[in-house]
């Protein structure tokens, strides 16, 4: 696909949404945003977009709930004229130990993490047919593509990440007559959450065979690679400088 003079919307891209939109307004494509709790960081990227010559434009939603998922995708189709792509990063992680797991847990996790992709997905799919095709990239986790669990304390967000690209191989399947090619990126050690010890970091890298954190231009990559494919659909792409192969 070529970029230039398409939509994208990005949904809970807060820490990469503003490298993401500065790559995809360099290729000609207009950018939406949701925002939840990171205002700045979106309008921040709508800027940017700006910037660039495109349009941008930033839309308030909490995406844990279905029709808020509905209006963002309808919002941003209708502020910008059309929808070509969705990248839907939409993500909680947090550890909770098992015997303390509670049913806001589980729910509030597949809330974030599946049930959003899912009703993001399924609000796109009416614009992206009338555009004549397009592309969904979800997000997993380098974790759920490895086909076995690691770390204690994640089982909520474990089976939602294996949710998610579960629905990515289905939407591929489903949607391959219209032209919409749907894909998962799976991440591993891109960038240190903040809190992040030294020590903690080194252990990172040293478990990477690559050696180091990917960084935002390791997923910025990945996405222009599956928007601009043809002919590759429910994949899901490990970005984890080999971290799987431990």
């Amino acid at each position: 696909m070529d970029l230039l003079n398409t939509v994208v919307l990005i949904t809970g891209g807060r820490r990469m949404g503003q490298a993401l939109t500065e790559a995809l307004a360099a290729r000609g494509a207009d950018v939406a945003l949701t925002w939840r709790g990171g205002r700045a960081e979106a309008e921040s990227a709508v800027a940017a977009a700006q910037a660039a010559g495109r349009r941008g434009l930033a839309i308030e939603a909490d995406l844990t709930a279905p029709d808020a998922c509905r209006h963002a995708v309808n919002a941003a189709a209708e502020g910008l004229g059309r929808l070509d792509v969705l990248i839907h990063m939409a993500s909680m992680y947090r550890a909770v130990a098992f015997d303390e797991l509670t049913e806001r847990d589980w729910a509030g996790q597949l809330a974030v993490d599946l049930s959003s992709t899912f009703h993001c997905a399924y609000a796109a799919v009416p614009h992206l047919r009338r555009a004549g095709g397009g592309r969904i990239i979800t997000f997993g986790d380098w974790v759920a593509a490895s086909g076995r669990p690691r770390y204690l304390g994640y089982v909520p967000y474990y089976v939602a990440k294996k949710g998610v690209i579960a629905l990515t191989e289905a939407l591929a399947l489903e949607l391959a007559g219209d032209r919409i090619l749907v894909n998962a990126i799976a991440p591993g050690p891109i960038a240190p959450p903040s809190g992040t010890s030294a020590d903690e970091v080194r252990k990172v890298e040293q478990a990477t065979p690559l050696g180091r954190w990917g960084g935002e231009g390791a997923i910025v990559q990945a996405v222009l690679a599956l928007i601009e494919t043809d002919f590759i659909t429910g994949e899901t792409l490990r970005v984890d400088g080999g971290r799987h192969l431990k």
